[in-house]
């Protein structure tokens, strides 16, 4: 049942039980998850039934034939695409399947608590501290910052330093927070598009059971380093056919507006559309050599190439409408619950476009990821690796 031919045998059993036009949208997606075709490769019991990875997309086309329903990826990716494939590799078994099928079936949001006012590019400085009490719960205080869907999160992915007396990669511990419990404050923070869709997040005295600790105590950087590398992939390898994601509105406002054209312009858009396909073609290679095992630093230079794009060609898309681009379709404050990049106009894109740069990991760190870990080139030189956390200047 884990070939092609199963799961598409599988995949018409689900449809013909559940047929998409008179099943509700949460009993079709209830029935998916417990078929094991949510996620193929996860294990059975899990959502999945221990296939390849490369079978989901003949679950997918099976579906998408049918109108069946998804479960609304843009709005729950960092669930989906972070949460998850961590909880899946550093999880106990209560864990897996406490957390695994609301978070896949949408019922339960979750965000990531990572980055804070000091520790952005060198995440590993965090300072947000975590101390275990005699009844086993940790108490967490701190500040978290840039952190996408918290104010409709009901779960978060978070690290903590449980040991200052550590050089900072060493005292880092990895748990998952309830977004209800007391001492959690998610305050909005207003971006350039006029959006709050980041918040910062402070946590003061917040209570965390040690069952929700994921992996060892002060083992949380190899953790998170699993849960960042599929954050990258996640983010520069979406899926799409030729001629998707940004590049589309410019292509479309190209060939509608032939009276904006010029030479120039033009020039510039083929060399984009060229580097936009090749992208997703590295994309698709990506997710291939994903079928097989687990993300590498590869999606880091994916990723890098995403952003870069992305700002190219808004920047193009502007230049081209002329005044028209200057215009802006909605400053109205909002806390979205996902980024609509070709659902809103030229000037939102051109805005929203700049945080490419940096959530995910900025470019600059990221270009010394691809250089030692994909290029093998030396390794900068870090004064602090050795050094107690607490005795590091700040």
């Amino acid at each position: 049942m884990t070939d092609a031919d199963g799961l598409r045998a599988r995949t018409r059993a689900l449809l013909a039980d559940h047929p998409p036009a008179t099943t509700s949208r949460d009993a079709f997606l209830a029935a998916r998850f417990d078929a094991g075709l949510a996620w193929v490769h996860y294990p059975e019991g899990l959502g999945g039934l221990g296939a390849a990875r490369s079978l989901q997309s003949v679950v997918d086309a099976e579906l998408a034939a049918a109108g069946a329903p998804d479960n609304d990826p843009r709005r729950i990716g960092i669930g989906l695409g972070m949460a998850a494939p961590t909880i899946l590799a550093y999880g106990t078994e209560e864990q897996k399947r406490r957390f695994l099928r609301p978070l896949w079936l949408g019922e339960e949001v979750w965000c990531q608590l990572f980055s804070e006012p000091g520790a952005g590019s060198d995440l590993a400085a965090l300072s947000t501290r975590a101390v275990l009490g005699d009844d086993g719960v940790w108490t967490v205080t701190g500040q978290k910052v840039w952190t996408s869907s918290a104010h409709l999160a009901r779960w978060a992915i978070l690290i903590a330093r449980t040991d200052p007396a550590q050089p900072k990669h060493r005292g880092i511990t990895y748990f998952l927070c309830d977004m209800t419990d007391p001492g959690v404050e998610v305050r909005p923070l207003r971006q350039i598009t006029g959006e709050a869709e980041f918040n910062e997040v402070f946590l003061t005295g917040v209570r965390i059971p040690d069952s929700h600790r994921l992996g060892e105590v002060g083992g949380g950087w190899q953790v998170a380093r699993t849960t960042l590398m599929n954050e990258r992939v996640s983010i520069g390898g979406s899926t799409g056919g030729r001629e998707s994601g940004m590049i589309a509105p410019l292509a479309r406002t190209w060939r509608e507006r032939p009276e904006l054209r010029t030479h120039a312009l033009h020039q510039r858009l083929v060399t984009l559309w060229v580097e936009a396909e090749v992208a997703r073609l590295t994309g698709e290679r990506l997710r291939q050599q994903l079928a097989v095992g687990q993300p590498g630093p590869e999606g880091s230079g994916l990723k890098l190439s995403f952003a870069r794009l992305n700002q190219q060609i808004s920047g193009v898309e502007v230049e081209l409408l002329g005044g028209e681009g200057l215009l802006y379709d909605d400053w109205t404050m909002r806390r979205p619950e996902l980024v609509d990049f070709t659902g809103r106009g030229p000037g939102y894109r051109y805005l929203r476009s700049k945080g490419n740069s940096i959530e995910g990991g900025t470019s600059e760190v990221l270009l010394n990821i691809v250089a030692e870990r994909v290029l093998g080139l030396p390794t900068e030189p870090r004064t602090d690796k050795d050094v107690a956390w607490k005795d590091l200047a700040r």
